[in-house]
């Protein structure tokens, strides 16, 4: 309520009357909005139009007005946060439609901007991946609500990633046994053009050079893991396992992630790689908490399929492992360098020195 009144007074118009025009929008919006719910009986359409209404007022005065002088917001930094963390949780979700109206009838008035922009923008600091899509929401390609815009915009602009359903068998191969056979992590370019949550598997144009010396790498988004990281994940994984029509990509991400972390030494590397941030401080907590969240949904969408295809296939040819191999065990420091170099030397001398006593 005390938001409510607080986003009222900041208009230049009569608070009843702008009150009632939100009121008369939303009823006018009933049955879409019951239609978007499972057990509305208990409601009348009174009760749930001022329901909304409150609500959604509620919510664009925190996400628009908050970074000013606010009663209840302005220095409380944990309250501040609590509700931000409550805006992701499916259960808390309201109609975006609804949303978008009251914004139109209040927050537009005196605010540039657009709705979505202004939600992206206060709510980025929960958004674990580093890089978001700018996918232009308009009236025929709405999100069903704030959960729903924060997961579309880890969707490829163009929806042309192919996805693969069961029974198709994943290979999996940890961070540490990639590393063993070669392969070295990378976070993706800062382009803008590619799909935010893209994983590619790719070597140089020297591809026979590199096939054999046992080095390609895998191009990753950055996950920054922190205390948001798990109910961001948990409730936009839930968004798209619950929603027919929208497809699983950060489920499926996550189900790529699990496949390579299995131990805290997995999510050491890719941490050591700049693939992952971990600021849990433990980098056990880190594991348990991505493996945890990956049995709790139904794997029916991979998005990686071709990607992880040619990895396996990489990781079990003979050369790279074995090129690999030599690489750790005798090129990995300068020391080894030198010694393997002192000894081939020798082996030389020794060898010439042998041939020349048969000479004489």
């Amino acid at each position: 309520m005390i938001y409510l009144h607080h986003l009222l007074e900041r208009l230049n118009t009569s608070s009843r009357k702008t009150l009632d025009t939100c009121l008369q929008l939303v009823k006018d919006s009933i049955p879409k909005i019951k239609a978007c719910y499972g057990g509305m009986i208990t409601y009348t359409d009174t009760e749930l139009a001022n329901m909304m209404v409150m609500d959604a007022c509620f919510i664009l005065d925190f996400l628009f007005l908050s970074e000013e002088d606010h009663p209840l917001t302005s220095r409380n930094a944990i309250l501040t946060h609590s509700i931000s963390s409550d805006l992701v949780l499916l259960e808390n979700q309201i109609p975006f439609f609804v949303l978008s109206d009251i914004f139109d009838c209040t927050i537009h008035k005196i605010h540039t901007g657009s709705l979505t922009a202004g939600i992206l923008c206060h709510l980025r600091l929960l958004i674990p991946f580093e890089e978001i899509s700018n996918n232009v929401v308009t009236g025929t390609n709405q999100p069903h609500h704030i959960l729903g815009l924060l997961a579309k915009s880890f969707h490829p602009v163009d929806n042309k990633i192919q996805s693969s359903r069961p029974p198709l068998k994943v290979p999996n191969h940890s961070a540490r046994e990639l590393d063993k056979a070669g392969v070295k992590f990378k976070p993706n370019s800062k382009d803008g053009n590619h799909w935010p949550l893209s994983i590619n598997f790719s070597s140089s144009s020297f591809e026979f050079f590199r096939w054999c010396w046992g080095n390609r790498t895998i191009t990753m988004p950055i996950l920054h893991i922190d205390d948001n990281t798990e109910l961001f994940l948990r409730n936009v994984i839930a968004y798209e396992q619950c929603t027919p029509g929208v497809p699983d990509y950060v489920t499926s991400y996550v189900c790529a992630i699990d496949m390579l972390i299995d131990t805290k030494k997995d999510l050491s590397k890719l941490v050591k790689s700049k693939v992952l941030s971990n600021n849990l401080g433990s980098n056990k907590n880190a594991t348990k908490m991505l493996n945890d969240i990956s049995k709790q949904f139904v794997f029916e969408e991979f998005y990686y399929k071709e990607q992880w295809k040619n990895l396996d296939d990489y990781y079990k040819s003979y050369v790279p492992k074995n090129v690999a191999l030599l690489k750790r065990t005798h090129f990995s420091s300068p020391w080894k360098i030198i010694a393997l170099l002192a000894a081939i030397i020798l082996f030389t001398l020794a060898i010439i020195q042998t041939i020349l006593r048969f000479i004489k």
